[in-house]
């Protein structure tokens, strides 16, 4: 287990060193706990760290059941075989997508104060989460980043199932996961500590890792 996202982020940097102030890289962390797991990649590899605000779709009347996901810029990634399992119409999903897409807009507003989206033309782009379950949020956000045309996606991922993990290795260059746990129930159960990563913590990442990149430079 890992004591806290804190400790999960500084065990990735160890395995993705050799990125350590390459200047073209970027990490961009999925809110909201990949925020803190990022802000130690950042520290530890004086590299710039940005977010790649995606949220989960989940089912009508569950939630929790992800569906799929939608990031910031529009784009849409489906759960197929969830869908099939379920008869919803084209005008649910799209209400699905609609209501998520609000979240999505409020927290770019706060997250990004004003900031646009990061230039990732031929850049290294680190994506970054606090782990997998299904997957949703993260391919999302992979299909998100290769918008940009980056020169290669690198996924940086503490504790993931096997299933997940080999799906998510096959749309990114490089995949690090610390842990592939087997059974494996939920991402908090592989945490001692798992609380909930607040918006005003996402704000304090953000602007603490900005201002360790002013120091540097």
């Amino acid at each position: 287990m890992f004591k806290n996202r804190e400790e999960a982020g500084e065990l990735l940097a160890q395995e993705l060193i050799q990125f350590r102030k390459d200047p073209s890289a970027i990490l961009l962390a999925l809110p909201r706990g990949g925020v803190a797991v990022a802000y130690q990649l950042s520290l530890a590899l004086h590299l710039a760290l940005d977010v790649l605000i995606t949220r989960k779709i989940g089912a009508p009347g569950n939630p929790e059941y992800a569906l799929g996901a939608v990031s910031e810029t529009g784009a849409v990634y489906w759960n197929r075989e969830a869908l099939l399992g379920l008869s919803l119409t084209e005008r649910q999903l799209s209400a699905a997508v609609q209501a998520q897409q609000k979240e999505v807009t409020r927290r770019v507003a706060l997250y990004r104060q004003g900031r646009p989206f990061p230039d990732l033309n031929d850049r290294t782009v680190i994506l970054v989460d606090d782990g997998l379950a299904t997957g949703a949020t993260f391919f999302a956000s992979v299909a998100t980043a290769r918008q940009g045309n980056p020169r290669r996606v690198i996924g940086a991922i503490p504790v993931g199932p096997r299933s997940t993990v080999e799906e998510a290795r096959k749309l990114v260059d490089q995949l690090i996961v610390l842990r592939i746990p087997d059974p494996f129930y939920a991402v908090g159960n592989f945490y001692r500590d798992f609380e909930q990563v607040e918006d005003r913590e996402v704000l304090q990442y953000l602007n603490l890792a900005e201002e360790a990149s002013i120091n540097r430079s």
